[in-house]
């Protein structure tokens, strides 16, 4: 039977997300990531950016279904034509990085910071991510899958063995030592929370090749969904508890794929994501700065940068204005909310080359930020940014019909009532009138006095995001808690 991705789709409920295809667990069959698969070599062989017989990599993070699922896709690139070439279970970074410089299509079995019962498959081109154009022809794709027998509930009867995996973590942690030099963290103590993340080990290795005594704290057997936008109270309890009884310089992490960074002070007060972004594009000697419209707005405030480019919420929006804005002697680079740093351009580091990697990438800010606060620490070197501070939070289990619901309340279709709703709304929470709206991505409000508040249903999970800003952490974070208990007592779930 033939059927087109698209129709996989609509039949699993497995969707493309803000990167890649995201679902649960259970409506990730391998029939749907093998289709999937094909669909992706597929698009590729008709834009001419693969042709049968030539490698695929795959890669995976340490999710209890990731290898059932790594199987089916490698199935699928052999009966594609291709040869899978597998990389074993490391950071998403590290697999782009290597088969970019090989000029392959590579994919990355993760579902990233959201709990095990869901995964996703991130797909890339030989030159950088699938973008969202690139999307609707990996959906139109013809899938033929009688080559295989399926199990009725869409497994495979004879799932194949993996090959052994190749070394790829060399490369990826020489990139940083070579570029920063080995002693660029000489002196400096630095815990690294290791959980789940598949970057875990390599994280504690780019470290000590740069100098810092490594203290590895926290692993587990046993899935944790660290986002890098929300972080756990655990998590910030255990920070500060590392903080005061390691007496670390800095502790380190990333999610479960490793592409998105947490670090955290002397004090254990984990980094905004974007303020790292910023932390790390003014070392690095950034002209363009390209982030999406969830990110601090210290970043315009900031004169190192000669243009700031705001977009909606996703790597591929981000990569898209990156090769907009690219020209020769433009230092361009683009970074999220949560942390995941984007190179566009090749940029020197006292006479040292670090060449551009156009994904997100966790290892760059956090080394990037340490390299340089110095001595003097990583809060001196936030209080010397423009004021501002932003905060976000989620309501879990925020169906899409909920969502719906929401943002037609939200976005009425005409501005005078809109404007009424959030000044009877949230007005009072953000304590000033609204002053403006911007609908690129959600809805985000802005109020008189400077706050913002920006509600947006999450692209990889039925959650609704919380984006607030405001003038200290604590109001950040009470406008944030305020409009969401507003929000989940208007729409109930």
């Amino acid at each position: 039977m033939t059927r087109t991705v698209a129709d996989w789709m609509q039949q699993s409920g497995v969707a493309f997300g803000t990167s890649g295809a995201r679902g649960l667990v259970t409506a990730m069959s391998d029939r749907v990531c093998h289709a999937y698969t094909l669909g992706f070599l597929g698009f590729l062989e008709e834009v001419g950016a693969w042709k049968p017989g030539s490698a695929v990599a795959l890669a995976g993070d340490l999710r209890p279904s990731t290898p059932r699922i790594l199987a089916a896709c490698a199935a699928a690139i052999r009966d594609a034509g291709g040869e899978p070439v597998f990389c074993g279970f490391q950071p998403t970074p590290a697999l782009a990085a290597w088969a970019f410089t090989r000029h392959i299509p590579s994919l990355m079995v993760t579902g990233s910071h959201i709990p095990d019962d869901r995964n996703g498959i991130k797909f890339y081109r030989p030159d950088g991510e699938i973008l969202k154009e690139d999307e609707a022809g990996m959906a139109r794709q013809i899938v033929d899958q009688s080559r295989r027998q399926w199990q009725a509930d869409g497994s495979l009867i004879v799932p194949p063995s993996l090959p052994e995996p190749l070394d790829i973590v060399t490369a990826y942690v020489a990139r940083y030592v070579d570029a920063f030099g080995t002693r660029a963290l000489a002196g400096r103590r630095i815990c690294v929370y290791q959980h789940s993340a598949v970057g875990r080990d390599v994280l504690v290795q780019v470290l000590a090749g740069l100098g810092a005594e490594v203290l590895p704290v926290g692993r587990s057997d046993r899935f944790i969904p660290v986002d890098t936008e929300a972080v756990r109270p655990e998590d910030q309890a255990l920070a500060r508890q590392w903080a005061a009884e390691l007496r670390c310089d800095a502790i380190a992490s990333t999610d479960g794929d490793s592409d998105r960074p947490l670090l955290a002070d002397a004090h254990g007060i984990w980094l905004r994501g974007d303020i790292l972004g910023q932390l790390c594009a003014r070392l690095l000697g950034a002209d363009v700065v390209v982030t999406p419209v969830s990110s601090n707005s210290v970043v315009e405030r900031m004169p190192e940068f000669s243009r700031v480019e705001r977009t909606r919420i996703g790597s591929p929006y981000v990569i898209a204005a990156m090769n907009r804005t690219r020209a020769d002697g433009v230092v361009v680079c683009g970074y999220e909310a949560n942390g995941g740093f984007l190179l566009g351009s090749d940029v020197e580091i006292e006479g040292r080359t670090l060449k551009a990697l156009p994904t997100r990438d966790a290892v760059l800010p956090i080394v990037a930020a340490l390299v340089a606060a110095g001595s003097n620490g990583l809060a001196a070197l936030v209080d010397d940014l423009p004021p501002g501070v932003t905060h976000s939070d989620r309501l879990p289990e925020f169906a899409s019909a909920r969502r719906d619901a929401l943002m037609a309340w939200l976005d009425p279709g005409d501005a005078a009532e809109q404007a009424a709703r959030f000044d009877e709304a949230f007005a009072a929470i953000a304590g000033a009138s609204l002053a403006s709206v911007n609908l690129i991505d959600g809805v985000r409000m802005h109020f008189s006095n400077g706050r913002v508040i920006h509600l947006r249903g999450s692209g990889n999970a039925p959650e609704l995001r919380c984006y607030t800003e405001a003038e200290t952490p604590a109001v950040a974070e009470t406008i944030s808690r305020a409009a969401l208990a507003l929000v989940a007592a208007r729409f109930p779930g």
